[in-house]
């Protein structure tokens, strides 16, 4: 019961502090003029959008930092290298994401940064994430937990991390494409994270780690007031790759690798769906889609954004609950 207790509270934190960040941040995004424009090639319906401020993933990213903060200043949680790990992940792709979205606003189109120096800077942060993992005891393995097997990856597994963190960012990165789309995605893969991660007993600081999961539960939560149809505030790409690089880190940490893909199944379709269309394109010059990522093909095919949303958080609550039973008692 102390656990849920625990997850109840933490939850609690995340989700009063957003909705404070909300009333606080969105009218003075709103003044400052921090919004971006809206690509023509997404239709009439998106065109309406146009003007709503983005950079919203300051709602979610402050409440965790201060209820963390506040945590620990009360006694209820450690610092453990696994959680600073992962805090380091969240804030540094956070900094890379508002880098981008300045240059979006600043120059008043959807270009940011170019696209060479954001995949350089998401693999140095990457790089700086496998280190500091390194030095503090982890292994170079890959675990399967339901076969007993450990795959030993050796220098590979360096690779391997660059693969988790970068895909993971940019994955969730291309699903923020309709209103409350992506956090609500993630508020139930951090919820199925934050399951398997209390089931960690072998990890240090696997309680801190499963908390921040459960806080960042309740500040979606809190987001997605502001953020879920018809949107008051988009996330960009502050909030986007945050949350894709944070669930990355999570999964390493916990050795739950294989549970990322299952966990982010719809991450992993949309970013697909959008390789196949460059390849198409670009190769056969034909489309297979109307649009990619996929839910704008939804979007073409004449589904309300609405039932798109809602039909893709029944798939990833679907996967998340396989997720959570192969990672907790398979």
């Amino acid at each position: 019961m102390l656990i849920l207790a625990k997850a109840a509270l933490a939850m609690m934190l995340g989700f009063i502090f957003a909705i404070i960040c909300g009333i606080l941040f969105i009218p003075m995004l709103k003044k400052i003029n921090f919004r971006q424009p809206v690509s023509k090639t997404l239709g009439e319906r998106h065109l309406k959008k146009d003007g709503i401020p983005t950079m919203g993933g300051i709602i979610f990213i402050i409440p965790v930092i201060i209820s963390l903060c506040l945590l620990y200043l009360k006694g209820s949680i450690e610092l453990s290298h696994n959680l600073i790990i992962v805090v380091f992940v969240f804030l540094s792709y956070a900094a890379l994401g508002f880098v981008d979205d300045w240059l979006k606003v600043r120059y008043h189109n959807n270009m940011g940064l170019r696209i060479s120096t954001k995949f350089l800077l998401q693999m140095v942060i990457a790089l700086i994430f496998f280190y500091i993992f390194m030095k503090n005891g982890g292994e170079p393995v890959l675990r399967i937990t339901s076969l007993n097997l450990i795959v030993p990856l050796g220098w590979t597994f360096g690779l391997f991390i660059l693969l988790v963190l970068v895909g993971s960012s940019n994955a969730v990165n291309i699903t923020d494409g309709l209103d409350g789309l992506c956090g609500g995605l993630c508020v139930i893969a951090f919820f199925a994270f934050g399951i398997i991660t209390w089931n960690t007993g072998w990890m240090e600081g696997y309680q801190e780690v499963a908390i921040f999961c459960f806080i960042l539960v309740g500040a979606l939560l809190g987001f997605l007031l502001f953020n879920s149809h018809p949107a008051k505030v988009f996330m960009g790409d502050l909030g986007s790759l945050s949350l894709g690089g944070a669930m990355a880190a999570i999964a390493v940490v916990t050795r739950h690798e294989l549970s990322l893909p299952l966990i982010g199944g719809v991450f992993v379709v949309e970013t697909l769906s959008s390789m196949i269309q460059i390849i198409a394109i670009r190769k056969f010059h034909r489309k297979v889609f109307k649009m990619a990522p996929i839910h704008h093909h939804f979007e073409q095919l004449g589904w309300q954004e609405t039932d798109i949303v809602k039909a893709f958080y029944v798939v990833g609550l679907l996967l998340a609950m396989a997720a959570i039973t192969y990672g907790v008692w398979l």
